[in-house]
């Protein structure tokens, strides 16, 4: 039996996917890692190989049920739930479904936040990156204090929109003292925000203010 600990650093399963990534690990490799510890009398790098082989395909393996995995010798039901629950993130991840959300309303802003912002006692500023059709693809916090624009920098906020791809923003962030009524800083934020956001093609989609149940959306701030 050839024991994890007993191999050289730069052939351990997890040594080597930082060092080169996950694309440079064998099947067996990444199922260990997953395994994490193998059983009596056989190392994890045994058990995954074994698995493996067992395999008519790779595809076979989430096709599997916990009762199974649990019929193949070493995988009891920690084992099981563990493969399985690996798979099927994997295949949310690819089909992208659960990470689709529409921001399509300020209200929708505030349901995403609220939880989040509505009983923080300091300024938070939490960027949304959309695309075109407003999915959301990311969320950052990008700033903790009060939000004078001489602390709050466009780079901040669009150096994420460049890597996430990202077409429009929308800015978010909390008042501590419950009253979403913008602020002097506030409006003055959003101005400086949307015009570093015209020189770079990424727009400024609104900026949401959140309190005390309660938030305000600058754009209809701004038009009435």
């Amino acid at each position: 039996m050839y024991l994890i600990k007993d191999m050289p650093k730069v052939e351990r399963p997890r040594e080597r996917l930082l060092a080169y990534g996950p694309e440079s690990l064998s099947n067996y490799e990444l199922l260990a890692i997953i395994l994490r510890i193998g059983r009596k009398n056989e190392s994890v790098i045994d058990l995954s190989k074994r698995v493996i082989n067992e395999l008519n395909s790779l595809a076979e393996l989430r096709e599997k049920t916990i009762s199974e995995l649990k019929n193949i010798k070493g995988i009891g039901n920690t084992k099981a739930i563990t493969i399985l629950a690996s798979l099927e993130l994997g295949k949310r991840v690819l089909l992208n479904k659960e990470d689709k959300l529409q921001i399509s309303s300020p209200k929708a802003v505030y349901d995403l936040l609220n939880y989040d912002l509505k009983d923080l006692k300091q300024e938070v500023l939490i960027a949304l990156y959309l695309d075109l059709k407003t999915n959301l693809i990311a969320k950052r916090e990008i700033f903790r204090g009060g939000l004078a624009q001489s602390l709050v920098h466009p780079r901040e906020v669009f150096k994420f929109a460049v890597k996430y791809s990202a077409f429009q923003v929308i800015l978010v962030h909390n008042h501590p003292s419950g009253d979403p009524y913008p602020s002097r800083q506030d409006l003055d934020l959003t101005k400086i925000m949307k015009k570093a956001g015209k020189l770079l093609q990424i727009s400024i989609l609104d900026h949401i203010i959140i309190g005390n149940n309660s938030y305000l959306s600058i754009n209809e701030f701004e038009q009435k």
